[in-house]
């Protein structure tokens, strides 16, 4: 089975990445081309992948096809490859706001599509990625695509309907978490601390805090008054977080990431 990128960013790197640490593909088994030659060069030799020539013939050869472009270049990319996909190929898209609707009008025919949308945790094997398939695909297929998506982290079906609000939730959300840590940081530093050894202190407390909602299963709510003693340090932060209305700055924000993804 051949494996193909069209793109090799980041994101690219990530999933190709975690697909051969976890052996589930041979790095001689994944084709990859990009627009510029020193991109495609630098994905090669950090994993010994097949480089490609051309976005053509990365599309002619491979079995399962990722669309790793920035959104904007999806209907450029799939006009110059839609007469040579295979014609059982699967074709991910990691493109918010780009329906399967969309994407079947582009190729101009019936196809086997996966929209799915990662994020950069990604990048450390600690991805969310939220995934939905179009009916052409078997059980077995679908079994496959999660198989390899969970290879970066975690991937989870949803229905099609719900992709902007992934995008809103896990797909842009670490930027707001980003946010928080240094903002964190900042005020540990302003209290005398190394900045270094605060972005550390930040970073592992939102790292442990994720880590004790996912393993034992506890309401966010419930968790946060464990931490919260009756006239202690951790109300009084939480008093001032709620005055100045952090839920709904982070509701707003959010709301706001999915109504973009919604109009791209």
């Amino acid at each position: 089975m051949k494996i193909g990128f069209i793109g090799l960013g980041n994101m690219a790197s990530a999933i190709i990445g975690g697909m051969i640490q976890k052996e589930l593909v041979r790095a001689e088994d994944i084709l990859g081309s990009g627009r510029r030659k020193e991109t495609v060069v630098k994905a090669v030799e950090k994993w010994g992948i097949t480089g490609m020539e051309s976005n053509v013939e990365t599309a002619s050869e491979s079995d399962i096809l990722f669309l790793s472009v920035k959104p904007q270049m999806y209907e450029k990319v799939i006009a110059e490859i839609k007469d040579s996909i295979k014609k059982d190929a699967v074709i991910v898209s990691i493109a918010p706001g780009k329906t399967m609707e969309w994407l079947e009008g582009q190729f101009g025919k019936a196809v086997k599509l996966v929209r799915c949308m990662p994020n950069t945790p990604a990048l450390v094997g600690e991805g969310c990625t939220g995934v939905c398939f179009h009916e052409l695909l078997s059980g077995e297929e679908k079994k496959e695509i999660l198989t390899l998506l969970e290879s970066f982290g975690r991937a989870i079906e949803v229905a099609e309907g719900l992709m902007d609000v992934v995008v809103g939730v896990s797909g842009s959300s670490p930027a707001y978490v980003f946010l928080f840590i240094e903002a964190m940081a900042d005020a540990a530093v302003a209290d005398g601390m190394p900045r270094k050894q605060a972005y550390e202190f930040a970073a592992q407390a939102v790292l442990g805090s994720a880590r004790m909602v996912l393993e034992t299963g506890m309401h966010p709510g419930e968790l946060k008054d464990m931490v919260c003693s009756p006239g202690g340090t951790t109300i009084e932060a939480v008093k001032v977080l709620e005055e100045k209305g952090l839920r709904s700055a982070v509701m707003e924000a959010q709301c706001a990431c999915v109504n973009k993804s919604k109009n791209m």
